[in-house]
């Protein structure tokens, strides 16, 4: 009965599915009734400031996405978490390496265990003197914050995969890196996407808060620019947006695990 469960599911129609959805939302659509009751009826007109009401809020929205601004600043947050990302994949081969070859663990380990505890955010006043203000300082702080968790999950997907199906690959002759390829790297592919998951969305954090404080563009500086006016509007309308974006990239990313490790257990989840 458990496995004609996900099969029936995805055979019921359209709206019935649409349906599901809907419910999921009920307790948003809540408390953003709530919200609306509260800051029109509850707060005067002097605190409503601090907490416009959702209609408000859609309406300042609106004004963003007409003038282009926030299409803007998210392209702009967008690139530098891909190219922080790029440069941070160069965590992959390291991960294999010493998951693969101990000696390899034993030199590299104690750097990586010393800088890993350093929260990404506490190298922004050296990133600064360094790089200035700009993009490469921000992709610095994201790249740091993306890299220690795909490394590590790479490093415990290679050291799982079973002892004896690398020998039996040697019985049958197969050449070291024929193992590494065939074996090793697809053995711990799904812990690596796992490591890429997880990396993307704590970036995406270190990324807003690294844009508060260094940058001239982004959606962290757009919400900083609107605290120095008092646009409060402004600033949830770029904390929503930086909440939806998280989301579609976490989707993305486990939908394209799914697709590319149908075999997994974890990309199932």
């Amino acid at each position: 009965m458990n496995n004609r469960a996900p099969v029936a599911r995805k055979n019921q129609p359209v709206w019935l599915k649409l349906v599901r959805k809907l419910k999921n939302l009920g307790l948003i659509a809540v408390l953003l009734l709530l919200w609306q009751y509260v800051s029109t009826s509850v707060l005067d007109s002097t605190t409503s400031i601090l907490l416009p009401p959702p209609t408000k809020i859609l309406i300042a929205a609106w004004e963003l996405i007409s003038s282009g601004e926030l299409l803007r600043h998210a392209r702009d947050s967008l690139e530098r978490e891909m190219m922080a990302f790029l440069w941070a994949t160069v965590s992959i081969p390291i991960g294999i390496a010493m998951g693969r070859w101990k000696w390899v663990d034993e030199q590299v380990d104690p750097l990586m265990e010393m800088l890993r505890p350093v929260p990404p955010l506490a190298w922004i006043p050296l990133s600064i003197l360094w790089f200035g203000i700009g993009d490469t300082q921000n992709e610095f702080i994201i790249f740091l914050a993306i890299f220690f968790p795909i490394l590590l999950n790479t490093v415990t997907g290679v050291k799982s995969i079973e002892v004896n199906l690398i020998r039996a690959a040697r019985c049958l002759g197969a050449s070291e890196w024929s193992i590494l390829w065939r074996i090793v790297v697809k053995a711990a592919l799904p812990q690596i996407v796992t490591g890429i998951r997880i990396g993307l969305g704590v970036g995406w954090m270190a990324l807003v808060a690294a844009e508060l404080v260094g940058a001239n563009s982004g959606l962290g500086f757009l919400i900083n620019d609107a605290r120095t006016v008092l646009r409060t509007d402004y600033i949830i309308v770029g904390m929503v947006t930086i909440g939806l974006i998280g989301l579609l990239i976490d989707q993305v990313i486990r939908e394209l695990g799914r697709r590319l490790l149908p075999w997994s257990r974890v990309m199932a989840r």
